[in-house]
């Protein structure tokens, strides 16, 4: 009997504990915890549009083997900010850490030149909200670039957080630098020693016959 007995107060405290836990906190975390989504993209420029500008295509990420930008050359990027979770988020933070050789130009945002970090106080998100920004940056001259990379890949980086939430996520770009034709010099071969020795007879020729005629 007190077998018996033991057996189900087993069972009852088995389904009081572990099924109330699972109930509460899920296979991940706590339900309704706070949750935030960060989707960085870089622009693939396309073809023109009636405007003369070029389309852009966001996409996650750019490899040497897909469009590459060049030095001077303005890049534009896209992020999305989302609220996954089931309740409002509020002071959310975005930060968007600009790569070497960029020079941000226009958008959302707080620059710091020293850091290098874009700081845009997004404020509260409603439950499924979204936002997005976009980013204008130029590359820089090619003189300014690495000297012993031709072609090299970058990435930028982007973060949201708020208490009890953070989410971050990158893009990659290359940038190929142009090809610099070396400048000629003229050899000095028999041809033009010859044209040298032509024009020093003439101009010895011509001081003779002066001398001469005076």
């Amino acid at each position: 009997m007190k077998k018996i007995f033991a057996i189900i107060l087993f069972s009852i405290f088995y389904l009081l504990f572990f099924v109330t836990v699972h109930a509460q906190y899920g296979p991940y975390g706590p339900a309704g915890a706070p949750s935030i989504l960060v989707n960085k993209m870089v622009g693939k420029p396309g073809g023109q549009t009636k405007g003369g500008l070029s389309s852009l295509e966001y996409v996650d990420n750019l490899s040497v083997n897909d469009y590459k930008f060049k030095p001077g050359q303005e890049i534009f990027f896209q992020l999305k900010v989302k609220n996954t979770s089931n309740q409002n988020l509020d002071n959310v933070t975005v930060k968007d850490y600009v790569p070497s050789y960029l020079e941000p130009i226009e958008g959302p945002g707080t620059y710091d030149g020293n850091s290098r970090i874009i700081t845009i106080n997004a404020g509260s998100f409603s439950v499924d909200e979204e936002k997005i920004y976009v980013f204008k940056m130029k590359i820089l001259s090619q003189d300014k670039l690495p000297a012993d990379k031709g072609l090299f890949c970058l990435v930028n980086k982007a973060d949201a957080s708020t208490d009890g939430t953070y989410d971050d996520d990158t893009s990659q770009f290359c940038i190929e630098k142009e090809v610099v034709a070396p400048v000629k010099v003229p050899s000095a071969g028999p041809e033009l020693g010859l044209i040298l020795l032509g024009g020093e007879l003439t101009t010895l020729g011509l001081g003779i016959w002066l001398k001469k005629k005076n």
